[in-house]
């Protein structure tokens, strides 16, 4: 099965090398709105190193995962200080969740595009350099900042954001679905076909639009992919075929194995991610100053 469908708490969900609470070294801004589909406001939340200099800082926006039907961005909340601490500033992104017929894909792509561009459109507010931006997911949300590292703007109907691009420079891949095409099954058909409005056998091109190995390109971001080697939940395979359609279209690209399932579980797992998710970002957007 590609992807099962699962319920975990808030908790489990939050990745980092070690859980922290909010500190002085860390300033939060929390349910700013970014933006408003059919009368519903969409929110993110800003982690900002308190103490800062004059010149700007890269930037990370962080997608939850919950199988595009659950959680929130305050899963993010572990990784968002962490990469805060470090520098960056760090935006955990909301979307909408698909339920009952009710915001099918692309939906959620189109969400976390304006996210991109609207941090791009508040760049001096935040003192964040606009060119500098990555995209970090776990699970349903590696997929979505996948696409981010690929594809520019889909929807581009609002004059506000329209000069900005929503396409990021680096993107750190965490347990996520990329291949809708392969390991059918009965349930999880069933659910995708009510999540992309189609049914695979009839519209085969929908679910390879939505998938990201069939977007990857030469000029696509540079790319840090992570995954569980015990993982129940996405097999490792949707990684390696990433990696491996990534690696002969001549993108930058890393693939690191780890001894833990979906949501990393253990210390060294969690430690191995924010040690490599933090070199991998000072590399391709520029270590803060």
């Amino acid at each position: 099965m590609l992807l099962t469908i699962f319920s975990v708490t808030a908790a489990q969900t939050t990745l980092c090398a070690q859980e922290s609470n909010p500190s002085e070294s860390v300033k939060v801004q929390k349910d700013v709105r970014y933006g408003s589909v059919n009368g519903s406001d969409l929110h993110l939340d800003v982690y900002e190193p308190a103490t800062r200099g004059t010149e700007t800082s890269p930037a990370v926006v962080l997608i939850h995962g919950g199988g595009w039907i659950s959680m929130d961005k305050s899963t993010m909340r572990g990784m968002a200080q962490f990469l805060a601490r470090s520098g960056f500033v760090a935006f955990a992104v909301d979307y909408r969740l698909f339920a009952a017929k009710v915001n099918l894909w692309p939906a959620q792509l189109d969400d976390v595009q304006r996210a991109v561009r609207w941090v791009r459109a508040h760049a001096a507010e935040y003192n964040v350099n606009p060119e500098r931006i990555g995209a970090f997911g776990h699970s349903a949300g590696a997929q979505l900042a996948a696409l981010l590292g690929m594809e520019d703007t889909r929807d581009n109907s609002d004059p506000s954001l329209a000069k900005y691009s929503s396409k990021v420079e680096a993107v750190v891949d965490v347990s996520g679905p990329v291949d809708f095409t392969v390991n059918h099954d009965p349930d999880g058909d069933e659910f995708l076909t009510g999540f992309l409005g189609s049914d695979f056998k009839a519209h085969p091109e929908v679910w390879r639009e939505a998938s990201p190995v069939f977007h990857v390109a030469k000029g696509d971001a540079p790319f840090l992919i992570v995954h569980g080697t015990k993982d129940q939940s996405v097999s490792i395979s949707q990684s390696q075929e990433l990696y491996d359609k990534l690696q002969v279209a001549g993108v930058p690209a890393s693939f690191i194995k780890v001894d833990d399932e979906h949501t990393f579980q253990t210390p060294e797992a969690r430690r191995t991610l924010a040690v490599e998710t933090l070199l991998f970002f000072n590399k391709y957007l520029g270590a803060p100053h």
